[in-house]
């Protein structure tokens, strides 16, 4: 596992001048990442959170716009991207409507999920990843129909709220749901590793190797 630490490189400018707030990508709450922020010991004013859309989610990395962003599972199909060692883990849960017959349990089993159709793998999400997101199969071997198209969120929304389609995702979007969504833990699934993501051939400056380095070791403790 590439470790971001290791480089000789010597910060972002002039002594004494502090470095500008770490780009951290996220996708949906910040709560995530904030959190990872603070186990490191890092205040919340040396990061700024940069939302980024789930059709292309390492876009804005390659373009310039981040400098680290969360990563759920290792993109292994994505070999430009290197990832620390977990910093974090998320659960996981399901997403429905209000209406739906899942939506006011405590927590629900995945093999219940399979009865409800889900969504089709995103733009240039890559497939290994939404394969542990959106599992194919469940662990006693049923079917999740992924048919729906994953767009946006505001579409996905409007579908949840006038369907019976479900969507797997994490526990930590409950801080984002928008109105008329439930987000029900799904407790025979195991958390997601988060971990941080950036270019592989980006020597990243000094700041930003030490809140990674951080990260991965309160994660540790």
């Amino acid at each position: 596992m590439p470790s971001p630490h290791t480089s000789t490189s010597k910060g972002t400018g002039v002594t004494g001048t502090p470095p500008r707030p770490i780009r951290l990508g996220i996708h949906g709450s910040p709560r995530l990442a904030s959190r990872i922020v603070t186990a490191a010991g890092h205040p919340q004013t040396s990061v700024e959170y940069v939302p980024y859309e789930v059709t292309k989610p390492f876009d804005p990395l390659r373009a310039g716009h981040l400098d680290i962003m969360i990563v759920k599972y290792d993109p292994e199909e994505e070999p430009d991207i290197a990832v620390s060692a977990p910093v974090g883990f998320d659960g996981r849960a399901v997403l429905v409507g209000a209406h739906h017959p899942l939506a006011d349990r405590a927590t629900v089993s995945i093999e219940e999920v399979a009865d409800y159709e889900g969504f089709l793998r995103p733009g240039d999400f890559p497939p290994g990843v939404w394969d542990l997101v959106v599992p194919p199969r469940t662990p006693q071997g049923r079917t999740i129909r992924r048919v729906h198209p994953m767009t946006t969120l505001t579409a996905m929304a409007n579908l949840l709220r006038t369907t019976s389609a479900i969507h797997v995702s994490f526990q930590s979007l409950d801080a984002v749901a928008p109105p008329g969504i439930r987000v029900v833990p799904v407790h025979d699934l195991p958390p997601s590793p988060v971990a941080l993501g950036w270019l592989r051939n980006t020597e990243l400056p000094e700041h930003i190797r030490q809140f990674v380095a951080d990260a991965e070791r309160a994660a540790r403790r």
